[in-house]
């Protein structure tokens, strides 16, 4: 007579899943749901870092950052460096990528050595820029040594913002360049071996083959390099403290600002919220352009 046994809920499907989510599910909800929720709820609230001292002032706090040039000016800023520090991180990547593709001597070594800043932690790569562009620096002095007039670089408000840009686009570009390698390998070499049989030059099949087959890469590397430089603060602080007269003040470094010398944790609580808003968009931008492929 076959052995009969009791059906036990751990062979339910979905309670087996919730059994392994739910640790997960906790660090989510204390560490990202709850921050972001007490955020959001901040940024309705005025007053000092305490229960007691917390009121509730509605859409003010927002209706502040429409109303503050500085906040505006802080946006310019950090568009500005945004989209000149994604450009270069894109382009100047892709290129080495598709050079050290191929089989050339030391191309290990050249991999590591353009890899590397990618592990240079952003105070150190921050600090090193400040010594090169100080105003006694070695780049005033490599200037002075070919008698062309130095400039100080980091006290000037027209060339802070391109030395900050500089770099950021440093430091993406070995990641960058790794993520491109990644996505040239995943295309299969018989394109390239039919595009040569028909007689297409290297231009045709890098804009007809490579950058169609890379289309996916191309848009995650324009979206976390985006990120990275939305949430710039490290260089920031240790290079420019958002000077001179605000010409380098970024958006996350306004938000410490506001935050931790002026106390106003509303105010920045608006200001983050609207930072969250926007690298929202650029995940769900970025999920849909993957759901597409």
């Amino acid at each position: 007579m076959p052995k009969t046994y009791s059906k036990s809920w751990l062979d339910n499907d979905t309670a087996a899943a919730w059994i392994f989510l739910t640790p997960a599910l906790i660090l989510l909800s204390v560490f990202i749901i709850w921050p972001i929720a007490y955020l959001f709820y901040l940024s309705f609230t005025a007053g000092s870092f305490t229960s007691k001292g917390i009121y509730w002032i509605g859409l003010k706090n927002y209706w502040r950052l429409l109303l503050n040039s500085d906040f505006w000016q802080v946006i310019g800023n950090t568009i500005y460096f945004t989209v000149a520090s994604i450009i270069p991180s894109l382009i100047i990547p892709l290129g080495l990528a598709v050079l050290l593709n191929r089989s050339l001597a030391l191309r290990g070594i050249l991999r590591s050595a353009y890899f590397l800043p990618s592990i240079i932690s952003l105070v150190a790569s921050g600090l090193g820029f400040r010594w090169l562009f100080q105003t006694t620096g070695p780049v005033n002095g490599l200037l002075d040594f070919f008698s062309i007039p130095t400039v100080p670089w980091l006290a000037d408000t027209f060339w802070a913002m391109p030395v900050l840009i500089l770099m950021s686009i440093w430091k993406q570009i070995g990641f960058n360049m790794v993520v491109f390698l990644a996505g040239l390998q995943a295309i299969p070499p018989s394109r390239y071996e039919a595009a040569d049989l028909d007689g297409a030059d290297a231009w045709q099949q890098f804009w007809h083959i490579t950058l169609p087959g890379l289309r996916p890469t191309i848009i995650f590397v324009t979206i976390t390099t985006a990120i990275f430089t939305l949430r710039s603060f490290e260089q920031v602080y240790v290079m420019t403290g958002g000077g001179p007269l605000n010409s380098t003040n970024l958006l996350v470094y306004y938000i410490y600002q506001e935050a931790f010398a002026q106390f106003d944790f509303g105010y920045a609580a608006a200001a983050a919220t609207v930072l969250l808003a926007v690298t929202l968009v650029l995940v769900y931008l970025q999920l849909q352009t993957w759901g597409e492929e």
